[in-house]
């Protein structure tokens, strides 16, 4: 008997450690576990009884099987509403294609050439190169009845960009270059022109926003050619441009600021006068949620030649209330040179007699209000007056000898101008935009200058509507409106210019566009004396890389 309990009570004594151990393993990490095997096993993961050692993991061996669909139809409510979680990804914006190539041709010999392409050298530096190339090259109407003439315009222009960030300071180094070619009416003094431009560019404005105040600063080197003149041929001009700025903040909501630029001009040409030209422009400025106050002065010099002293305000103050809604006021003014650049933007076509001096807009008041009342609408309804000495027109003339010519000469003008402003988007879907500004303009001395004011504009109105029916798919219907000032009784025939224009996107990054403008086919002028195309279009293909 005693034998039996002796062999029961080994048994017991055996099967207690074996318990105690099964209660520790459940406390075992995934990394450190042990494994006691009593029989026989074949584990699902290989290698699973080794002591210390993750596992090994196998891909598992599928038998090949045909595969049965199943085409039968299922309403969509019998489909499990939560099959699977959904996951939401982090927002991010698509980053653009740094390579565009646009080629372009129509009637009238119409060509358009563009193409650019955005360098990433590394984290802090970019490379842009950009090219464009535009002209014609056709026979035009020319005004009354006068005949034909076999116009050409062709302008080139290539230009570098180069930034690099310091980290608080990003330089900026920049060049570029400009070529326009044309022709001038029959019988002019000239039959052709050429305009060379080049510039250099070195900048540095500061980026961190920790130290009390910021600055900017930048120095150009301008170089400019016209080739034929009426009087002045073969004119160059140099101008060295320099800018400056530093602001600090006084307070959140205040800072207060001042501005500096200085052009100095040399002409190879004894009928101009060398000169130096200093605007100066310190400003205080205050910005909330609901009022911008800036309150500024311009205050300008020139030397050797000009004008010596102008003053002009720099004040605006706007409010705004109910989140969407804001009243304006403005009081501004400023100088802006009548370099060589500017001449050929007032008209490609007009010529010097003598030299101009610099234009000032010694006042521009206005009053507005600025809204956005629903989801994808503004509007801006504004008016005010205008005071410009020395204001650039344009002036036609007839030669002793009978040729044409248009010249650019400067008066004393001032306006009472209303506009407004409307824009309306729905979505990727419908843009809409329209605007118009009415300006009753008066000159000085009226008696002798009146016929100055003849092609400024009095009414500019403009609309444009941009469809996207597809992803693809892009229509544009717009027209323009430039109504010319009354000069005793007589008006220019205004620019009514009514074009439409799309594009279709063929592959990704591949795309057709065209354009046909003057669908009306009405005569107007740009410039003076100079007739506009009549119904033209022009298609190409653009390139994104």
């Amino acid at each position: 008997m005693k034998k039996i309990q002796y062999i029961f009570g080994g048994i017991a004594l055996l099967a207690f450690p074996l318990g105690a151990q099964a209660q520790k393993q459940a406390n075992d990490s995934t990394v450190n576990r042990t494994v006691v095997v009593e029989q026989e096993y074949n584990p699902d993961i290989l290698d699973a009884s080794k002591v210390n050692v993750l596992p090994k993991v196998e891909p598992p061996t599928v038998n090949k099987r045909t595969v049965e669909y199943d085409a039968t139809l299922m309403p969509a409510g019998n489909i499990p509403a939560t099959v699977m979680q959904a996951y939401t990804g982090k927002e991010a914006q698509a980053r653009a294609l740094p390579g565009y190539v646009r080629l372009g041709y129509g009637n009238y010999g119409n060509l358009d050439v563009r193409a650019n392409y955005l360098f990433t050298l590394s984290e802090r530096d970019r490379l842009n190169l950009t090219l464009h190339m535009n002209g014609m090259d056709g026979k035009l109407d020319l005004p009354e009845n006068a005949g034909k003439w076999n116009s050409y315009y062709y302008h080139t222009f290539a230009g570098m960009d180069y930034t690099h960030g310091f980290g608080k300071v990003d330089l900026n180094v920049a060049g570029h270059f400009g070529l326009s070619n044309f022709n001038f009416l029959p019988g002019s003094f000239n039959s052709k022109q050429k305009f060379t431009s080049g510039d250099l560019h070195f900048g540095v404005r500061s980026t961190d926003e920790g130290p009390p105040f910021q600055f900017r600063a930048e120095t150009n080197l301008l170089l400019y050619g016209r080739q034929h003149e009426l009087a002045l041929n073969d004119t160059k001009e140099t101008l060295v441009r320099t800018k400056a700025e530093a602001s600090g903040a006084i307070s959140e909501e205040q800072h207060i600021g001042v501005s500096l630029e200085m052009n100095n001009a040399f002409y190879q040409n004894n009928q101009f006068e060398d000169y130096t030209a200093v605007d100066l422009n310190p400003y205080y400025l205050l910005e909330n949620d609901d009022w911008k106050v800036r309150l500024g002065a311009h205050v300008d010099l020139a030397f050797d030649y000009g004008k010596k002293f102008y003053a002009s305000p720099d004040v605006m103050v706007q409010y705004t209330f109910a989140d969407s809604y804001q009243l304006y006021a403005q009081a501004k003014g400023g100088k802006q040179l009548n370099d060589f650049r500017r001449l050929e933007t007032i008209s490609p076509y007009g010529q010097l007699e003598l030299q101009p001096d610099a234009t000032y807009e010694q006042l521009n008041a206005a009053l507005g209000f600025k809204a956005s009342p629903a989801p994808g609408v503004w509007f801006n309804l504004y008016g005010g007056y205008q005071n410009l000495r020395n204001d650039l027109l344009q002036l036609a003339i007839v030669g002793t000898a009978g040729n044409p010519a248009l010249l650019l000469e400067t008066a004393h003008t001032h306006n009472i101008y209303a506009g407004a402003e409307v824009r309306y988007d729905y979505k990727d879907l419908l843009s809409f935009s329209a605007s118009g500004v009415y300006r009753d303009w008066n000159i000085s001395h009226e008696d002798t200058q009146k016929a100055l004011l003849y092609f400024k504009p009095s009414l500019e109105a403009d609309f444009r509507i941009d469809f996207k029916p597809i992803s693809t798919v892009l229509v544009s219907l717009g027209y323009q409106n430039i109504s010319r000032e009354k000069v005793e009784g007589e008006k220019a025939d205004a620019v009514s210019n009514l074009y439409l224009g799309g594009s279709y996107e063929l592959f990704k990054g591949i795309s057709v566009y065209a354009r046909v403008n003057n669908l009306l086919n009405k005569d107007y002028q740009y410039y003076w004396g100079y007739p506009a195309e009549g119904i033209n279009f022009l298609g190409g293909v653009s390139f994104k890389f």
